[in-house]
């Protein structure tokens, strides 16, 4: 009988954490297309799947712990770590438009920050 946990990669493999920075921030873009900030503050279901994104975004950066300066120097971390926190513990009171500025203008620049550390991960060794 299975205990519905499936098996998962390390938590702390950064490259993992960087993928899912990455993908969590692709489903951001999908979920906000043709949605301005006031349609989206009125759309649950968008603001429901964003937030949840946001906090997997937030979580993998937590998971990246010291490396992440490392990999991704110039982040605002804290702020980061932050607004997971916030997102986790203060969900009755999250600020629709720091959402949607979070998931416009600090998500896209994330990612790309993420997709260059990964390549350089990837990138073979000599």
């Amino acid at each position: 009988m299975s205990n519905g946990i499936v098996e998962l990669p390390s938590r702390r493999d950064p490259a993992d954490s960087l993928r899912h920075i990455i993908e969590n921030s692709a489903r951001v873009a999908r979920y906000l297309t043709g949605l301005d900030q006031q349609s989206f503050a009125c759309n649950d279901w968008a603001r429901d799947a964003v937030e949840r994104c946001i906090e997997r975004v937030c979580e993998a950066t937590v998971r990246l712990g010291d490396q992440a300066d490392k990999l991704m120097p110039g982040q605002p971390w804290s702020d980061i770590r932050g607004m997971g926190n916030r997102l986790r513990h203060a969900y009755d009171r999250v600020d629709v438009g720091i959402l949607w500025r979070t998931a416009t203008n600090r998500l896209p620049e994330l990612a790309c920050a993420a997709q260059r550390a990964l390549a350089q991960l990837e990138r073979p060794q000599s």
